[in-house]
């Protein structure tokens, strides 16, 4: 079977109207395989987004469209009482069963998406607006999740931000130095074994549990053609139980430094404070009506948190032969460890300043 028959064959397991036209590889997303699809409804094109569920790294499929299944049903309902623009939440299309997945004869799963017109995506911060936009849009879809009923979400991966566990992870790698590479990174073995208290500044209890993203790069977001608005927040895979400043944490690390991830020139690497400002700016007038005094305290700790769990989940991934995270160059892992844990230094000298910033905000 060719491709465009197989793709119009799972198309029709779809509750849809009209037929097949045509199909195209859609977007720069490394881990499902994504469809733009058109669809002829009397001579009306209707268009959606296709996905095959990547299930190596999503284990638990049905878990997961579980989660992303509840999370869309609730923000409609919320957002049609607040809104009048139908495009700021995802629309899951269900297939004539009912439900938000299929399954083909193969056991891929497939998910459909309406497609949401007028808006893009950026891969890199270029304007504090721009961070604004998409914090902002990040702390509404918080807000709005804030009463979601239960049950509890499903974890989509086990222990995503067990910090505690990701640096045990770490210890273990020094200790087997199972391609001899210890002796390479020193410099950053020590860095990480200086900070051990951080893997556990989380960890106290005193921040409630919330509905998180925890995925929370700008390209995770919508922005309008026209006036640049975040306007929905998409890529649902890891949405699960979580901390509030584990999504501000990543915001703060993916947002606020220009630099590439894996950028040999250290030089490079730092948190622009001014994009750090509008990122806490936008994430506090979506999310801090439901905010706690803990949790609003908790944010600049995240950031901190997030850099550096992300730095030694490098850091121990090139310590074990590179098994987790792809590279293109030998030692890329290293130097993706070396951003993070300067990144990291970055935000220690500037956190004096960014708790002002906090402390001056409604």
């Amino acid at each position: 079977m060719t491709e465009p028959h197989r793709l119009a064959a799972v198309v029709r397991a779809f509750s849809l109207d009209g037929d097949f036209s045509n199909a195209e590889r859609y977007g720069s997303g490394h881990i499902h395989d994504t469809y733009f699809v058109s669809l002829d409804h009397d001579g009306r094109v209707e268009r959606i987004i296709l996905q095959r569920i990547n299930t190596t790294i999503f284990k638990k499929p049905i878990a997961v469209m579980e989660n992303i299944q509840r999370v869309t049903d609730h923000l409609r309902l919320k957002l049609d009482r607040e809104a009048d623009d139908d495009r700021r939440v995802l629309r899951l299309i269900r297939t004539h069963g009912g439900v938000g997945w299929y399954v083909d004869a193969d056991g891929n799963y497939w998910r459909a998406y309406r497609f949401i017109a007028d808006t893009h995506t950026n891969d890199t911060v270029t304007s504090p607006h721009q961070a604004f936009e998409a914090a902002k849009a990040f702390g509404n879809f918080q807000r709005l999740l804030v009463d979601l009923p239960g049950p509890r979400l499903h974890d989509s991966i086990p222990d995503f931000h067990n910090t505690p566990k990701r640096f045990t992870d770490f210890e273990r790698a020094v200790k087997a130095d199972a391609v001899e590479r210890c002796a390479t990174a020193g410099a950053e073995i020590a860095f990480a074994l200086a900070r051990s208290s951080t893997a556990r500044a989380l960890v106290d209890g005193k921040v409630p549990e919330r509905v998180t993203h925890n995925d929370t790069k700008l390209n995770n977001v919508l922005l309008d053609d026209m006036t640049g608005e975040g306007i929905c927040v998409i890529d649902l895979d890891t949405v699960m139980p979580g901390l509030a400043a584990y999504d501000f944490g990543d915001m703060v690390r993916t947002m606020t430094c220009a630099a590439a991830e894996d950028e040999p020139d250290l030089s490079q690497v730092s948190m622009n404070l001014s994009l750090f400002e509008a990122v806490l700016r936008g994430y506090l007038e979506g999310a801090s009506a439901f905010f706690t005094t803990a949790e609003r305290n908790s944010l600049i700790t995240g950031a901190k948190v997030i850099v550096f769990e992300q730095g030694i989940r490098f850091l121990a991934d090139f310590l074990s032969g590179d098994v987790y995270y792809k590279i293109s160059r030998p030692r890329q892992n290293l130097d993706r460890c070396r951003t993070q844990f300067k990144l990291l230094e970055s935000i220690e000298q500037q956190e004096d300043s960014m708790a002002r910033l906090l402390r001056a905000l409604p």
